[in-house]
């Protein structure tokens, strides 16, 4: 099983937009990550996201490279402060290939608590409009397999 986390691209302020759109820079920097990814060939079960929408325009620009077998949906338990335990648990049920595009600290605490045991380690250090790409074996756990951020594509 492979889990895709992707924290959503760069937002506007609250005060440019109360609702916190995508920015300039958020847009380009996805789909900056978009265009790395479409070579691999993504292909995952489920894509869910976030109401918010910069999660959502997030989803959007990687769904037109991240092939969703079983669709796209919204999810109301992966906004920033939400508890991981619910998505925790069904990712153990579902033992499909899944996207999350959601936001810090929640998908920090899901990421640490799946490789570590505990949500606090902080494990992994995301960047907006980045992808962690997590494999479940059964024998060895949860394990980062590959990471890639905007920043590196640029070279900054």
């Amino acid at each position: 099983m492979k889990l895709y986390l992707v924290q959503h691209g760069n937002a506007v302020s609250k005060d440019e937009n109360p609702d916190r759109p995508l920015s300039n820079q958020g847009r380009t920097d996805v789909a900056r990550v978009a265009d790395f990814a479409e070579p691999l060939k993504i292909t995952v079960d489920y894509l869910w996201h976030s109401r918010k929408s910069r999660a959502v325009q997030t989803a959007q620009i990687l769904a037109g490279v991240i092939k969703a077998r079983k669709g796209i949906s919204e999810r109301d338990d992966i906004n920033p402060n939400d508890e991981i335990t619910g998505l925790e648990q069904e990712l153990s049920k579902v033992s499909a290939d899944v996207m999350v595009v959601g936001h810090m600290p929640f998908l920090g605490r899901l990421a640490s608590e799946l490789l570590s045991g505990s949500e606090n380690a902080n494990t992994v250090r995301f960047r907006q409009g980045g992808i962690a790409c997590l494999n479940y074996d059964k024998d060895t756990g949860w394990q980062i397999e590959w990471m890639i951020t905007p920043d590196v594509l640029t070279g900054t």
